[in-house]
């Protein structure tokens, strides 16, 4: 039994899930707070990023992220009133759930770069440095014809209401946007794998309604066969230079066959080199398996999305859609040069499972993430400079070298930001290099873009209990969500608001 305190601020939380007027604030008004005692699911544990010595780690080196899925899956626990495990929360994907006002990117370059700084709202004595990529944007009838292969679970662990039902209204919204030129085709699997829908063209919008309308669930879980057969129909179906891409939708609980996550991870990997790309759509609760998707979507030139209600399906497949379609850029991989004459040390928020070797930036053969058309992708370092009295804090502690001295070269600049990506056929990267300076920390108020940005990261941190989040409080975290909410055309902003009320209440 729940104490009548614990009853009373759950009350409130459910009030406030509710007031949502007109905005994306107002979801499932029939919300269920799951009391089972078999729940299993499963996230991979996160050990979060501290601080560097820019003298002994001048370089910082990680993987473009553009998943979401942490965001919703949040939202899907908050709105459950509970509080989300500290390792369903991916700072970075709580970042990159939102748009930002960032430049459009000159020329023929993919994207643009976009730096800000300022003092760190949660610690006074140290500064944070906003790095954020606008990839270009396209007219529809400038994307080239799609090939869909849609590989859907329909095993007897996706019979819940917020899963194999939700997923059927979800992809509806995908085939309203569908065009003549796409095509699309249908895979199940449940203790087997088939087709059910050879590639079909958009046109015929009703023969692809009425063969997801008839999928029923039941049955065992042969994700790995599933994986195989929409694979090799999406190549059988292969629209050279066009966009070619499985959406699997499952909750992740593969159990027969290929199911552990190594041997399904090394698969994947050898079908990339296809020019096939993945999305992984995540849905329901109990069993849901987080760790396993993410680390497919990831070994599959892919992204990730975790659906909890419908208007998530909208804001992917209506709102965003071809950023979740379209790739503009594979294997993006940002390199941080940290200059040690005005920078002391420095720690990455978020990304801990998307870090790379200093060495593996000019590596071409390394795998790194992608970016959609339109996608904004923002990361954020807390930094000290080196005129505070503050030691060094370091997590990698290295003794001073006997044979060798480290020289500094004066120059005003406070870091060098290097990126690399390839075409989505491109085997070559291509490089981009921007600096910042100190006078670019030296500013009174900071952009909205900035402002957004680092209160969802003071969020991420208040939920994750982070040993870093200084004198962070959902207070301090509303304040400043309030203030970049002014514009809000889609209500994303004023739903964050809304979870950082209802978690203010829950603690």
């Amino acid at each position: 039994m729940y104490s009548s305190a614990i009853r009373t601020t759950r009350r409130r939380a459910r009030r406030i899930s509710k007031q949502a007027g007109n905005s994306a604030s107002n979801y499932d008004d029939n919300i269920v707070v799951s009391t089972s005692y078999n729940n299993t699911e499963s996230y991979d544990s996160i050990e979060e990023n501290g601080y560097k010595s820019v003298l002994d780690h001048p370089l910082s080196t990680f993987s473009v992220d553009v998943d979401k899925a942490s965001y919703s899956n949040t939202r899907r626990y908050l709105n459950n009133n509970q509080m989300p495990p500290k390792d369903a929360v991916r700072i970075e994907e709580l970042i990159n759930y939102f748009h930002y006002d960032y430049s459009i990117p000159k020329g023929n370059q993919p994207f643009s770069i976009n730096l800000e700084a300022a003092v760190c709202p949660w610690n006074s004595e140290h500064q944070i440095i906003q790095i954020g990529l606008k990839a270009k944007e396209l007219s529809t009838e400038e994307i080239p014809p799609t090939n869909l292969v849609f590989l859907l679970d329909v095993s007897g662990s996706m019979s819940s209401h917020n899963k194999l039902p939700l997923l059927k209204k979800s992809l509806k919204i995908l085939i309203d946007k569908l065009r003549p030129q796409d095509r699309v085709a249908i895979v199940v699997y449940a203790g087997a794998a088939g087709c059910v829908l050879k590639s079909t063209s958009g046109a015929k919008k009703e023969k692809i309604y009425d063969a997801i309308k008839r999928l029923q669930s039941g049955g065992s879980t042969a994700g790995g066969a599933g994986i195989q057969l929409a694979y090799k129909i999406a190549k059988e179906n292969y629209i050279k230079n066009g966009n070619n891409r499985v959406i699997l939708a499952t909750d992740g609980d593969f159990n027969v066959g290929v199911s552990d996550n190594m041997s399904l991870v090394k698969m994947i990997e050898k079908k990339r080199d296809d020019g096939v790309y993945l999305t992984i759509l995540g849905f329901g609760m109990g069993n849901y398996k987080d760790g396993k998707m993410e680390q497919i979507s990831n070994a599959g030139n892919g992204n990730y999305a975790y659906i909890d209600n419908i208007l998530e399906a909208e804001k992917m497949f209506s709102t965003e859609l071809w950023g979740t379609l379209y790739t503009i850029a594979k294997d993006v991989k940002i390199q941080i040069e940290f200059n040690p004459a005005k920078i002391k040390s420095y720690r990455l928020i978020g990304y801990e499972n998307r870090m790379l070797a200093a060495e593996d930036f000019n590596d071409d053969k390394k795998d790194a993430g992608e970016i959609g058309l339109g996608h904004c992708v923002t990361a954020i370092y807390e930094v000290v400079l080196v005129n505070s009295g503050e030691s060094i804090v370091s997590n990698q502690k290295i003794d001073t070298l006997k044979y060798q001295t480290t020289e500094l070269i004066a120059s005003d600049e406070l870091l060098t930001v290097k990126f690399r990506y390839k075409e989505p056929k491109g085997k070559e990267s291509k490089l981009i290099s921007q600096s910042i300076y100190l006078k670019d920390i030296e500013i009174d108020q900071i952009s909205n873009n900035l402002l957004l940005s680092s209160s969802v990261a003071e969020f991420g941190l208040l939920l994750r209990d982070s040993k870093h989040k200084g004198s962070a409080s959902y207070s301090q975290v509303l304040k400043r969500a309030k203030e970049a909410s002014k514009y809000d055309p889609y209500g994303y902003r004023s739903e964050f608001i809304k979870l950082v009320k209802i978690s203010k209440l829950l603690n």
